[in-house]
């Protein structure tokens, strides 16, 4: 059963949540910690981020520039594959144009299709770090657009690699959903353009989005009937991550470019330190989920990084 036909299921609105893979010289045990937290609730899926690697430049004695390569996180396949066949649980693999070339992506296709895991969010990524120099222009060479990465996709699908060569078409063919944005992506010129290339998207084959976090349910109600005028009829899972620390009160809507309702405004003025957040994000928590829920919404997404214990708290309550 691929990801849309969970979430097309009527009854019960899945509950999914996000890991990242550790940083170099951490083993699994603190992505066993997440797991394990969660996996009571049964969860539908798990999806697992992808992070490109950094290149940094060095200048040598004779004046030319010598390029290192810093991967400071293990793959995503290595991740996906050990929690998949750990703990039985479907898992939702994320694939970039960012920071990956086309044909770095077929190997990752190749991979995860040899390993039986056929399930994927298709991104563009955000924008790879700058380490003193930037890395060459691949233009050309990689994906520039999530719609780009889905043409790749579904070439794939049909046995066509990127050098032209064909073979037979493999036996399950990758599903895939990809992000939409209730407040719009940053570079959208205006919510009307959004859904435009979202509507692409779908077009071209996702079978779901997946939401930025907000944190305004009328966002996200308004978004939905928005898409629905649009002519799209896919699953719209909402995207859920609560505040653990008083820093995140401002750095979260900043770097996610989202708005804070008024009301959660009024609450967060009075956290005087982190415990008082992290109250604060499991309340609000569980009162967006529950309306979400009673919403009859499909799914509700997780954004675990480093909320895993709060996450269980809103859970336990909602579900």
């Amino acid at each position: 059963m691929n990801i849309s036909e969970l979430l097309s299921q009527g009854g019960r609105t899945a509950f999914s949540f996000e890991i990242l893979p550790p940083l170099k010289g951490a083993g699994l045990d603190r992505l066993r910690r997440v797991v394990e937290t969660l996996r009571d609730y049964a969860p539908a899926y798990i999806n697992i981020t992808t992070h490109s690697s950094e290149y940094v430049y060095h200048e040598r004695p004779d004046g030319l520039l010598q390029r290192t390569t810093l991967r400071r996180r293990p793959g995503t396949v290595a991740v996906a594959a050990a929690i998949r066949y750990e703990y039985g649980i479907p898992v939702v693999p994320h694939v970039l144009c960012n920071g990956f070339t086309r044909e770095e992506t077929e190997y990752v296709l190749l991979d995860l299709q040899f390993l039986g895991m056929t399930h994927i969010l298709a991104l563009r990524g955000d924008k790879p770090k700058v380490a003193h120099l930037s890395k060459p222009d691949t233009l050309g060479e990689a994906n520039v657009h999530a719609t780009d990465l889905i043409e790749q996709v579904n070439d794939f699908n049909k046995g066509r690699f990127i050098d032209g060569t064909e073979v037979a078409p493999p036996p399950t063919p990758f599903t895939f959903g990809v992000a939409c944005y209730p407040e719009k992506h940053e570079e959208a010129p205006n919510l009307e353009a959004d859904v435009v290339r979202f509507k692409q998207k779908v077009d071209a084959g996702a079978e779901y989005g997946v939401t930025q976090l907000f944190y305004d349910n009328a966002k996200y109600f308004d978004f939905v009937k928005r898409v629905r005028a649009a002519g799209i009829d896919v699953p719209i899972v909402p995207g859920v991550k609560p505040f653990t620390k008083l820093s995140q009160l401002t750095t979260i809507p900043r770097t996610f470019h989202c708005d804070l309702p008024e009301a959660l405004v009024k609450e967060a003025a009075r956290c005087r330190d982190d415990e008082d957040a992290r109250r604060l994000g499991v309340e609000w928590g569980i009162a967006q989920c529950r309306e979400l829920v009673a919403a009859g919404v499909p799914g509700i997404h997780f954004y675990s990084m480093g909320s895993a214990d709060s996450i269980k708290e809103i859970v336990r309550q909602v579900y």
